[in-house]
């Protein structure tokens, strides 16, 4: 019973203190081997859906199984970000998603993690862990999912009654905690974002071809961006957020208040000529710490070029 209690008051304190720390929500579940994800992850990979996101391939048990991760893992916290910004980019000009806007999300949230983990350590006793954020091997929606975040939308993203503008992130930790439960799906019989894709790259309920969605395109797809894509990238040069703004329970999203994730004044006031006239150091200016880098300034002048030819 004491054992039980302890559980309780621990998994309150750590949510506590994640939202001090800006998170908007918090969530546990049981570290455990996924199993039902298994068939799903490999028959996804076999059909080619991850194009040449070959690393999708690699740790293949590591994915599916945290304490393959984390020696004695018993509990995976997940945690919410919210990042829709304050302002966003005028309709008429080139778009990059909304996560890209401010300073390079993995060095913000790792550093709200961190001080979370050491939390953890001072206030409630010593464990042993990882911290993660889109940086290891981990299904981070399913986790998201078991530990009653949300559910899984119909576009493959984390989805919530208060929409998806959210990042993800995990800690795997040594120590037992208090397991939430899942939360039931309210999309309904809604299918805006499948009908809204313009490469129809959701091509089932929650499933989507990795291959054919424009973030991949314009992002990890380090070669020239296939033809038959032209004249469906709408205005997206950098990620894509349509399934996203389509999503009724997006029409009033989350706002961030986080300053780091705040963009370059200039940013929101490019005009498609800005876009086509952009210098490599403009693009190092504008982008100094954003996750825009990672495509480097070929990549994004690529993308212009292929939307605006």
């Amino acid at each position: 019973m004491l054992a039980e209690l302890l559980k309780e008051k621990y998994s309150k304190m750590i949510k506590s203190e994640a939202k001090r720390l800006g998170f908007f929500d918090c969530g546990i579940s049981k570290a455990r081997f996924l199993e039902e994800e298994a068939p799903q992850l490999e028959r996804w990979l076999k059909e080619g859906r991850n194009g040449q996101m070959k690393y999708m391939e690699n740790y293949f048990d590591k994915r599916l199984d945290p304490t393959k991760l984390v020696d004695g893992a018993k509990s995976v916290i997940s945690l919410l970000l919210p990042y829709y910004p304050q302002e966003v980019q005028p309709a008429n000009t080139l778009q990059i998603a909304k996560y890209a806007y401010g300073e390079d999300y993995h060095f913000v949230i790792k550093d709200k993690l961190k001080l979370l983990f050491n939390y953890i350590n001072e206030n409630i006793g010593q464990i042993s862990g990882r911290i993660f954020t889109d940086s290891a091997p981990i299904m981070e929606r399913k986790w998201a999912t078991l530990s009653g975040l949300g559910w899984r939308g119909k576009n493959g993203l984390l989805l919530t009654k208060q929409g998806s503008f959210f990042f993800l992130a995990e800690l795997i930790i040594d120590m037992d905690l208090l397991f939430d439960s899942p939360v039931s799906s309210y999309c309904g019989t809604c299918t805006r974002c499948i009908d809204a894709c313009p490469t129809q790259a959701i091509y089932s309920e929650a499933k989507v071809d990795g291959s054919k969605c424009i973030s991949y395109l314009t992002i990890e797809l380090k070669e020239k961006i296939p033809t038959l894509f032209k004249g469906k990238m709408a205005n997206k040069i950098f990620g894509c957020d349509i399934c996203q703004d389509v999503c009724p329970h997006n029409r009033k999203p989350v706002r961030h208040n986080e300053p780091r994730l705040s963009p370059h004044p200039q940013l929101l006031k490019m005009s498609v000529k800005d876009w086509k006239n952009l210098s490599e150091e403009q693009f190092r200016t504008i982008f100094k710490k954003s996750a825009v880098k990672r495509t480097k300034y070929k990549g994004i002048i690529r993308n212009i070029e292929f939307i605006k030819d």
